[in-house]
């Protein structure tokens, strides 16, 4: 990609997400150990879950926006409130494995394995779904994608309610998605009843998603639950062809973040790839150039580089050896930027290997993918 003026939109990002009403009231409520949580902390979310309505909770991976899964028109409410497309399928959280039969046709045998190495966990499993699972649920897909989340909270709220829960990332679509309850106050205040705080989330990308509805199970979406610990269970694991580039408008989305712009920043965003010096050398010369036209210029760093850079806003994901550490930040450091109000963003990139996977693939989504090559 040639140098261009990366905050030429900047006017009309800035404006933000002005989809949907914003007259519900919203709570807050803080769960004091989300790992040790107590049934009457969760009886009103669980109420509310219950009786068609929206409930923000945290889950390991990011917090999640829950409806029941088996109401369509709660459903829809999920859609409405984040400004959702309607073929953008949602996930159905469980909190045990024998609810995982009833929203399923069959239980194919390598997600039968896949279940049992890494449920519950950050691992969402696409199965032909049965007929109680509507197609407000799924996007109008013939599968269902289902969850058993690794959060004690989660699971113990979804056993409370006593239905499956579809509970997509609780931000505006295609923003950054949310890994405080705070992140979620900000986009979901006046859209949905209820917020559940328990804390920051460990892990800060969502769930890796396998199709295992086919022969051969297929990644859709990596995450925590990496490419090389599949393959320890299932010895051939095939990669969507959407994961290699950008996302084509004419497909049909099979899982969450297929097609559409996502974890994007307000300001536009442009990842840096190539030697760490060259880089370097690189992302200096673009801040310079922005800073000198008038703009306010983010940049996202690491711990070996951050005191490379002279100029610019900087922001620290963690040390580039620590690939947890930058997963968990990421979400986090890009809302930061949408605080400072940033015009243009300029990040370092990562191995795509093991978690980088999926750190970069969040990344690139984010950017749009706009790439620089720095030699």
């Amino acid at each position: 990609m040639h140098r261009t003026g990366t905050c030429a939109m900047i006017s009309r990002n800035r404006a933000g997400n002005k989809r949907g009403n914003r007259n519900m009231k919203t709570r807050m409520m803080q769960i004091i150990d989300s790992e040790n949580v107590r049934d009457e902390e969760l009886r009103e979310a669980a109420r509310i879950l219950r009786t068609g309505g929206l409930v923000a909770f945290p889950t390991e991976t990011v917090y999640g926006l829950g409806a029941n899964a088996l109401d369509e028109k709660a459903s829809g409410k999920i859609y409405a409130a984040k400004g959702r497309p309607s073929d953008n399928p949602l996930i159905a959280h469980i909190s045990a494995i024998e609810e995982l039969k009833p929203l399923v046709k069959e239980i194919p045998e390598m997600g039968r394995r896949l279940a049992e190495a890494f449920w519950p966990g950050p691992l969402t499993l696409i199965f032909p779904k049965s007929e109680r699972v509507p197609y407000g649920t799924t996007g109008g897909l013939d599968t269902v994608a289902v969850r058993m989340p690794g959060m004690a909270v989660a699971r113990r709220l979804i056993a409370l309610a006593g239905v499956p829960v579809a509970a997509p990332s609780a931000n505006l679509s295609g923003r950054p998605s949310p890994t405080t309850a705070q992140h979620v106050w900000q986009d979901m205040q006046g859209r949905i009843e209820l917020i559940l705080d328990g804390g920051p989330v460990g892990i800060g990308v969502e769930s890796t998603i396998v199709d295992v509805s086919g022969k051969i199970p297929t990644l859709l979406r990596p995450g925590a639950i990496t490419i090389e610990m599949l393959e320890k269970v299932a010895s051939t694991v095939a990669i969507d062809p959407a994961l290699m580039g950008k996302p084509d408008s004419m497909i049909r989305p099979k899982a969450p973040g297929m097609k559409y712009r996502h974890y994007a920043p307000k300001a536009e965003m442009t990842l840096v790839e190539g030697k760490t010096e060259a880089v370097v050398r690189e992302i200096r010369q673009l801040v310079d150039e922005q800073m000198m036209a008038g703009h306010r210029v983010g940049i996202l760093c690491t711990e070996e580089t951050r005191e490379q850079y002279p100029r610019g806003i900087l922001r620290c994901v963690g040390a580039r050896s620590d690939e947890e550490m930058i997963a968990h930040n990421l979400f986090a450091v890009l809302r930061e930027f949408d605080d400072l109000q940033v015009d243009c963003i300029y990040s370092e990139s990562f191995p795509q290997n093991h978690l980088g996977y999926a750190i970069m693939n969040r990344m690139q989504k984010a950017a749009g993918y706009r790439m620089i090559h720095a030699k």
